[in-house]
C-alpha cells in the first residue's frame, strides 16, 4: 500500500513544516460552505464588513416577503437580507416604481445570504449586504404565492447581444433607472451595454445621474444597484467610484464591440478563474459572525 507522501516525509526527516501543513490547509472548508450553510442573521449590531466581492454581514436585515409595492422573488434561496439600509432603498424605490404606468411596485431578485459572505452559486459580489438585484419584468400583481415566485421568471430587455434594447423596454425603465441613479445612497447601477446607450440618447434634462449607469455583460433581466458603504462603518470597503462624466462614451464602445468585436490580443493573458476563498481570507470579524447566535 502506498503511504501518504507527507507520511514519508516525516519518516525521513526530510519535510517542512510548512509541507506538513499544506494537507491540512487544503481541507479547511470553503467560506461559501460555511456562509451557505447559515440560514439566519447574526445577533450582532448591523455592520458590513470587508468589500462587495470579499466580505460579510452583520446583523442583516430581512427584507419582508411582501410589502405594499414589493415582492421577493425566489424565496428558496433565502437571499432576501441585507444591511438595513439596503432594504430602506428598496422599500422607497418601489414606493416610486409604483407611480410608474404599468408598475406595481417592484419584484426583487438577489439580495444577500443571512450572514452574506460568498455565496454558494452565483454571483461573486453580494457579500456585504449592499448589493440589490431589481427584476425588469414590471408587476402587474403583488399577491404571488411562493410557488409562484419560483416559477415566474422575468423578461429579457436586450437584442443583438446587449448591442440594443428590445421592444420590452419602456420609458418607464429609464425613469425607474433614473430615480436609483439620483438616490444618494447608491454608488453604481450595473445594466447591459445596450440600455445605458439608449439611456444616454433619451435623457434630454440633467446627465449627471448617468455616471453611476455602468455597462456590464448579463444584467438584462434584472439591474444590480450597489449602495456606499454607509456612513460611520468602518469595517467596509467602497469601490473606487465611477471615472468622472455621463460615461455614454465609453458605453458605446462597449456597443461597438460587441458589432463589431476586436481580433482577440495574442498577448492577452488568459481569464482568472473566479477564486474560492476560505474563512481566512475574509476579513477579520467574519470569524465572529459566523460563530454568533
Amino acid at each position: 500500500m502506498t503511504r501518504p507522501l507527507a507520511w514519508i516525509c516525516l519518516l525521513l526527516g526530510l519535510c517542512t513544516l510548512a509541507f506538513v501543513a499544506a494537507p491540512r490547509a487544503m481541507a479547511e472548508p470553503l467560506a461559501k460552505q460555511l456562509f451557505g450553510a447559515k440560514s439566519a442573521p447574526s445577533q450582532q449590531r448591523p455592520a458590513p464588513y470587508g468589500s462587495y466581492a470579499k466580505g460579510c454581514m452583520a446583523g442583516g436585515a430581512q427584507l419582508p416577503e411582501t410589502g405594499p409595492t414589493w415582492q421577493a422573488m425566489r424565496l428558496s434561496r433565502n437571499r432576501n437580507w441585507a444591511q438595513p439600509e439596503t432594504v430602506a432603498f428598496i422599500e422607497d424605490l418601489s414606493r416610486f416604481a409604483a407611480t410608474l404606468p404599468g408598475w406595481k411596485g417592484l419584484y426583487v431578485g438577489d439580495l444577500s445570504q443571512p450572514r452574506g459572505g460568498p455565496m454558494t452559486s452565483g454571483h461573486a459580489s453580494h457579500q456585504i449586504g449592499l448589493d440589490a438585484d431589481i427584476w425588469m419584468l414590471p408587476p402587474d400583481r403583488l399577491n404571488l404565492s411562493r410557488s409562484a415566485r419560483e416559477k415566474i421568471s422575468s423578461i429579457s430587455m436586450r437584442r443583438a447581444n446587449g448591442a440594443y434594447v428590445n421592444s420590452n423596454w419602456t420609458p418607464q425603465h429609464h425613469a425607474l433607472l433614473r430615480a436609483a441613479a439620483e438616490d444618494p445612497r447608491v454608488a453604481r447601477i450595473f445594466v447591459f451595454p445596450g440600455a445605458k446607450v439608449q439611456m444616454c440618447k433619451d435623457e434630454t434634462g440633467d446627465r449627471r445621474w448617468l455616471r453611476k449607469i455602468r455597462p456590464w455583460w448579463g444584467h438584462h433581466y434584472h439591474f444590480h444597484v450597489r449602495l456606499n458603504c454607509p456612513r460611520g462603518a468602518r469595517g467596509c470597503v467602497d469601490q473606487t467610484p465611477p471615472p468622472p462624466g455621463d460615461g455614454c462614451a465609453d458605453a458605446q464602445q462597449w456597443v461597438n464591440n460587441i458589432l463589431n468585436p476586436p481580433p482577440p490580443d495574442p498577448n492577452a493573458p488568459p481569464p482568472k478563474k473566479r477564486r474560492e476563498y476560505v474563512l481566512a481570507n475574509l476579513p477579520k470579524q467574519c470569524v465572529s459572525v459566523l460563530q454568533s447566535r
